[in-house]
């Protein structure tokens, strides 16, 4: 039974936590202490410093001979439950993403154990209970946030292999990254170099492009290459949002059809054949084509399977119709010729728009600013087509048929991506498991060498393994140096906790509806798994209530900076991390005295 002392006891212990979470909320709020640029530079102080060294000390501390090895259990088992299941809704039902996936089992598994875990745990159940708290950190730190990165880098791989190689990807069977690539993340501008080896297979060498460095003078903007068959059609995306990857674009190919003998001319490729223009209307460059206008309408849909952001976009009003001169004067045969249907965007009045944006890659995801859905309206009137007529050698390849890209009012998604080359997956191989998970472990690694918690919670384990093993005691002089930080850093988190949320525009992002759903996810389903996963391996009494009460806790950080970089539902996380942390505290309590009945 929960008696009023042990209702206090658990209030003095979380109020100071949300005080200095309030404090910070206000500081930039309602008092304006603080501006955007000084709160970065107190979140990188807590990234950096505060919370590294708050692991560290916590995981130093802890006894690893004396683990819980069946509450570990329940709780990874609780995971693989979500991961399975999750993973077969993702490959087998027909609304099933990756995207989805990982989002799902970030909001259901993966909580804030580390700031709001701790102490709450050990003022509802004593120090035994934190001591369990700290073993789950150790695990999310080493095991679960490691399979996290993993699901998303895979993701990026995937979208690089699809886009760039859609479909010769199975003849792929080596990978070589630069070491300046450190993710596949989309925020770098990658391109792919692909070689033909002895055994006729694919081996390719992925780098950051130079295309971005080439776009520095366009109002703060760089032109984004999208995949389409035989031609690459570049859109302006704001400086502010992610700038994927490069997609392959054969320029030998390309400038053989055009009919230009030493094949590619210069070394930035087709937009030297027609600019990248701004909204104020297009600069075309010299060049020994004939120009006229002729309409184009266009509507709106979204292309393809992923979910980079881009800014609102308006369509440039004028139109440019392409014709190569003929040679010898004559007009050439209609079948001779191939007609590409290309749509050239630009963006909107400011370079810099925080509005719902038009997710390129498509999915159901939503604008981590407004909330919104990724469609947008887009005035069909001022649609802007460049038709390019382009020799070729072969007409009885392409049998003189036009490829159209005319998009009407009635476009559907499907319709959109056919017609810009980003056609779904389906029945596209990949390249072999062992050639994908090197690729991926490659830069699993390099994203985990450059975190700071990933150190601070292996060198805490190691250390805590030595110091217990062998009764070896820290110098004073460290642990007194490493404690000055580590004790301010669970106010510190809760502070840049805060200061976040003040920076955010809206504290449910992603509309009440889906804030709804992952609510239910975080607080109904991840508890209800937690305690299947509990009779499994036959938890009792205050273990079986510490999992649960644990498994209730608000959305983790963690999840969301991962979510944030590789731009999956970044809005629903934050709305978890957000509006979660608000709520968590009564629904805690609310299972805290359920549970003590």
């Amino acid at each position: 039974m929960i008696t009023a002392h042990d209702f206090y006891t658990v209030m003095a212990a979380m109020v100071p936590l949300y005080v200095a979470m309030i404090l910070a909320y206000g500081s930039v709020r309602w008092w304006k202490i603080f501006s955007p640029d000084q709160c970065s530079g107190i979140n990188r102080f807590v990234a950096i410093f505060a919370v590294p060294l708050l692991s560290f000390h916590f995981i130093s501390l802890n006894n690893p001979y004396e683990m819980n090895f069946r509450f570990i259990a329940a709780d990874s088992l609780q995971k693989i439950i979500m991961l399975v299941v999750l993973g077969f809704w993702a490959a087998f039902a027909k609304n099933g993403s990756l995207e989805w996936m990982i989002t799902i089992f970030s909001v259901s598994t993966l909580p804030n154990t580390l700031v709001m875990g701790i102490p709450l745990l050990i003022a509802m159940y004593g120090e035994y209970s934190g001591s369990l708290m700290v073993q789950v950190v150790v695990m999310q730190c080493i095991v679960w946030y490691t399979l996290l990165l993993f699901l998303f880098e895979y993701r990026g791989a995937k979208i690089l292999i699809m886009e760039q190689f859609p479909e010769t990807a199975a003849s792929i069977v080596s990978f070589k990254v630069e070491s300046d690539v450190v993710s596949l993340d989309g925020h770098d501008f990658l391109e792919t170099d692909a070689e033909i080896g002895e055994d006729g297979k694919l081996h390719v060498t992925v780098r950051k492009s130079n295309v971005s460095r080439r776009s520095v003078g366009l109002s703060g903007m760089t032109p984004r290459p999208s995949n389409l068959t035989g031609a690459e059609i570049y859109s302006l995306s704001s400086s502010r949002n992610q700038t994927p990857r490069g997609s392959n674009f054969n320029h030998s190919d390309f400038y053989s059809m055009m009919g230009f003998p030493g094949g590619r001319l210069s070394n930035f490729g087709p937009a030297e054949v027609y600019s990248v223009q701004s909204s104020r209307g297009p600069t075309p460059r010299p060049s020994s084509f004939e120009e006229s206008t002729a309409p184009g309408p266009l509507n709106s849909p979204r292309f393809g399977a992923g979910a980079y952001p881009a800014p609102n976009l308006e369509i440039a009003s004028t139109v440019s119709v392409l014709q190569p001169k003929p040679s010898n004067g004559q007009p050439k045969a209609k079948n001779d010729d191939k007609e590409l249907h290309m749509f050239v965007w630009s963006s909107s009045t400011s370079p810099v728009s925080d509005g719902g944006g038009i997710h390129v890659f498509g999915g159901n995801d939503f604008d981590a600013v407004t909330g919104h859905s990724g469609r947008a309206d887009i005035n069909i009137n001022d649609a802007k087509e460049i038709r390019m007529v382009v020799s070729s050698d072969h007409p009885e390849t392409d049998e003189g048929r036009e490829r159209e890209t005319k998009l009407g009012p009635g476009s559907s998604d499907i319709r959109a991506k056919e017609v810009m080359g980003l056609e779904s997956n389906t029945g596209k191989q990949m390249p072999p498991a062992s050639v994908m998970t090197r690729l991926i472990l490659i830069m699993v690694w390099r994203k985990l060498i450059r975190n700071p918690n990933s150190y601070s919670s292996l060198i805490g384990l190691i250390w805590a393994l030595v110091s217990f093993r062998w009764d070896v005691k820290m110098p004073s002089i460290v642990s007194k140096s490493i404690s000055i930080l580590s004790d301010a850093g669970l106010g510190m988190a809760m502070f840049s906790l805060g200061l976040f949320m003040a920076l955010q525009p809206k504290i449910i992002a992603c509309g009440n509806s889906v804030a709804a759903f992952s609510m239910v996810v975080r607080f109904l389903t991840g508890p209800a798994v937690m305690v299947a996963a509990s009779f499994i391996v036959r938890l009792r009494g205050n273990l079986l209530r510490v999992a649960i009460v644990q498994a209730a806790l608000p959305q983790g950080i963690v999840p969301f900076v991962f979510a944030k970089e590789y731009n999956v539902h970044p809005a629903i996380l934050s709305t978890g991390v957000i509006f979660g942390m608000l709520i968590a505290l009564p629904i805690t309590l609310l299972y805290y005295i359920l549970l003590g009945l």
